[in-house]
């Protein structure tokens, strides 16, 4: 495209990327403290804070001026599957969003391979498959409903099912 020129933030403001990562968009932060949100086609970098890849993200939202990033914490590991649980959001007020908001919801959602809750008896498991940036195929996420024993045998076993019957080829979107 001719005449158009992908605007950057200034280097003070940069973050650190990888090889064949680019910046797509970037905004100013004016609170919690001065700084930068930038959009990268790797994930999302926030002021303070190591990148985010895109599948580490469970929740954004936007109300202007303030954008909230819930990231995920591994809290364990199962049979092709990490559990998951929300990590306390972040929240930062942009000075002029542009089209981060956007962005971030796009490839956010866009990150979502797959998706099913299984309710049961005593809470519920949803099962998430995720697309990272720059690797092939589908990593498996696991999140508990509050109130479901996760140490419980059974609960387990039927995760080990459910995710492998997600993974399958002819079963995943």
């Amino acid at each position: 495209m001719f005449g158009l020129k992908r605007r950057k933030p200034p280097s003070a403001l940069r973050p650190v990327l990888e090889r064949d990562e680019r910046i797509v968009t970037w905004a100013r932060v004016t609170e919690p403290e001065p700084g930068a949100v930038v959009v990268t086609t790797r994930g999302l970098f926030l002021p303070g804070r190591e990148r985010l890849g895109w599948h580490q993200i469970h929740k954004a939202s936007w109300a202007d001026p303030k954008l909230t990033v819930v990231p995920s914490t591994p809290v364990g590991e199962g049979d092709g599957y990490t559990v998951l649980v929300d990590d306390a959001p972040v929240v930062v007020d942009l000075a002029a969003p542009a089209d981060v908001p956007d962005q971030v919801r796009r490839r956010v959602t866009g990150s979502v391979a797959f998706t099913h809750h299984q309710p049961l008896p005593d809470g519920g498991v949803r099962v998430v498959g995720r697309r990272v940036p720059g690797r092939n195929g589908v990593v498996w996420h696991v999140r508990y409903d509050p109130g479901t024993d996760s140490s419980d045998p059974d609960v387990v076993a039927y995760t080990v099912d459910l995710v492998a019957e997600a993974a399958r080829p002819d079963e995943a979107d």
